[in-house]
């Protein structure tokens, strides 16, 4: 499945029909060690840009943005107790939650890698 970025540092592995969403290795580095995560509960209905879950680190607490609309099916239940996962392995086993998505076009407005690695070089 096709990996997308957004410019508030969120990932989205989609095949269209579902997602699973993360935070970037770029926004845990900026973030620090991070010691408590916020996730939304299934059922929860998104809208792109709204901000279902909080990551907590040494450094501070940071909203984390839907990159696109959708119901939430799942979160992941092991950074309740580990949530140094999204430090140690954020594109994989430290994704947030998944969705099923209600608009897949929005997936056109989002980064893909190449773009993103360029958009966080420019910062």
């Amino acid at each position: 499945m096709p990996l997308y970025y957004t410019q508030d540092h969120e990932w989205i592995d989609s095949d269209g029909t579902t997602g699973t969403v993360g935070i970037t290795d770029y926004a845990q580095g900026q973030l620090g060690d991070i010691t408590f995560v916020e996730l939304p509960e299934a059922g929860s209905t998104l809208k792109k840009g709204d901000a279902p879950c909080v990551v907590d680190s040494v450094k501070a607490a940071s909203d984390v943005y839907a990159p696109v609309s959708g119901t939430v099916t799942e979160a992941n239940a092991a950074l309740e107790g580990e949530p140094e996962l999204v430090n140690t392995d954020p594109e994989q086993g430290g994704w947030l939650f998944r969705l099923t998505l209600a608009d897949a076009g929005e997936l056109e407005g989002l980064m893909d890698r190449a773009a993103y690695d360029e958009f966080v070089a420019g910062l």
